[in-house]
């Protein structure tokens, strides 16, 4: 519990408050033993992943709602403890739920000092030190996807479906600068390709940017996921012939579900024949790139126009943190630059290279290198390797290409059942009922879905360095117990 004295003070008592400065280090350093004891629970396995309770009971079992008079210190406390009991524990390290899991001790440094600094990315007179390693950051990104010394240009944006947005963006303007004052009726009807396992960001993408999601055109897929180039190719053609202009190919490296590396050499091939800009969606296998042993699964991404990488996810990078690469130098700055004069002003008397805010869309821009940039520091480049399991009672989509393991668990009920509907149909309903039973108990978390014509699946995703083979022995244990009796 909190020190009495908290009882009865407000904020008003912290600092800016004269005298102020003792009651804040108190106050921030209970603060942070609640953080801590958060975190070391965070990696025992003794505790719950979740204490799940349904919305409506949540509601009720806290004061949530925003009061006309300020809380205490002491109910502020109250308030972070709450917050924390009924959080997922994403640092667990049997939580197979999401692409991004664990906690980094050196990234969460990082992240309280970037915090601490509350500081905006648009110009070097405001976040200079934050500025030059984004800089020198993302130039290494560059030489490791293989651009000519680095060359090129990029950006840290809130997430990789914001930076698959600016690669189509920048993808329209390159092909079609009028567009930026004109609008859209001033270019033809512009066409998209990506894979029909693609992240749905490509489609929310053409819509925000008035290009239209039934302007995004999904090729086939073969058994494992991977784009097929002839069909794109045949697609392409088959727009042209209608009219249309083919101006922008989302190839997938590493699909959020079956985690499928598309053929990058053989769909830069089509793209450099039709004069068609190549996007390469890399934020969930992006980082096989700093693997010697698996960035051959990326040949091919050198060719790319634009690279999104988002390194919070495989490289344990604390939320957010994705970066968009851009092989032409100044495009960025061109397609988005508006000149506000009490930002970007021509006179400083620095280097305006520097002020790299006109080339974002945002104007507000979090401070995401610093997380990034100092794990860098801490690990250098080291490999990642995915693991393979099996088990009697549990059907293996197909070889996994990634650290995503996609499977069916077939329950007792439905293992001797001749008709292949009926039984379709009952393994459809197992993953929703277990995995409703596994947050109910919060021994572990994991995913599920259909694809396709694939019935509901349990998809286990594994990024988080502190989870063990005993782990994944755990999950699948867990699973077989909860679904015995269906």
């Amino acid at each position: 519990m909190s020190p009495p004295l908290f009882i009865h003070f407000l904020f008003t008592d912290l600092l800016p408050a004269m005298d102020g400065d003792t009651k804040t280090m108190t106050f921030l350093q209970e603060v942070v033993d609640i953080l801590m004891a958060y975190i070391v629970e965070s990696f025992d396995r003794e505790t719950k992943v979740i204490d799940f309770h349904y919305p409506n009971e949540l509601l009720q079992m806290n004061n949530w709602e925003l009061q006309d008079e300020p809380a205490t210190l002491d109910d502020i406390l109250i308030s972070c403890r709450a917050t924390l009991k009924y959080a997922i524990k994403t640092a667990h390290p049997r939580y197979f739920n999401q692409l991004s899991t664990g906690l980094d001790m050196v990234g969460l440094a990082a992240d309280w000092l970037t915090s601490t600094a509350n500081t905006n990315m648009f110009t070097y007179e405001v976040a200079p030190v934050f500025v030059l390693l984004e800089y020198v950051t993302l130039k290494k990104m560059r030489e490791i996807i293989g651009w000519p010394d680095g060359r090129g240009d990029g950006i840290f944006s809130p997430g990789g479906a914001i930076s698959n947005m600016y690669a189509m963006l920048l993808a329209r303007f390159k092909m079609f600068p009028e567009v930026k004052e004109k609008g859209m009726s001033s270019v033809p009807r512009l066409v998209a390709f990506t894979s029909e396992h693609s992240h749905f960001s490509i489609k929310k993408g053409a819509a925000a940017l008035g290009i239209g999601t039934e302007s995004v055109i999904c090729i086939k897929v073969d058994e494992s996921g991977k784009m097929i180039p002839a069909d794109l190719e045949r697609r392409i053609l088959e727009a042209k012939q209608k009219g249309f202009v083919p101006f922008f190919v989302s190839a997938t490296a590493g699909t959020t579900v079956y985690g499928a590396f598309d053929p990058l050499i053989a769909i830069s091939d089509v793209c450099k024949k039709y004069n068609v800009w190549m996007h390469v969606d890399g934020a969930w296998g992006g980082s096989l790139l700093m693997s010697r042993r698996h960035r051959w699964k990326l040949d091919g991404v050198d060719r790319a126009n634009s690279v999104t990488w988002n390194p919070h996810k495989m490289m344990s990078v604390p939320l957010q943190c994705s970066a968009l690469l851009v092989r032409e130098e100044g495009l960025m700055q061109n397609c988005n630059q508006m000149h506000a004069c009490y930002l970007f002003q021509q006179d400083k008397h620095y280097d305006l290279s520097y002020d790299t805010g006109d080339k974002a869309l945002q104007c507000g821009r979090h401070v995401d290198i610093f997380k990034l940039w100092l794990m860098w520091r801490a690990k250098v480049k080291k490999s990642y390797h995915a693991n393979l399991l099996s088990c009697g009672y549990f059907a293996i989509g197909f070889c996994p290409q990634h650290t995503n393991v996609c499977f069916w668990y077939l329950p007792p009920g439905i293992r001797y059942m001749e008709d292949k509907e009926e039984r379709k149909k009952h393994l459809h309903k197992v993953a929703p009922v277990i995995k409703a039973r596994m947050m109910e108990y919060g021994t572990t978390m994991v995913s599920y879905q259909p694809q396709g014509d694939k019935v509901n699946f349990f998809r286990m995703v594994i990024s988080n360095p502190a989870a063990t083979f005993e782990d994944i022995d755990f999950l699948i244990e867990e699973i077989e117990r909860l679904g015995q009796d269906l």
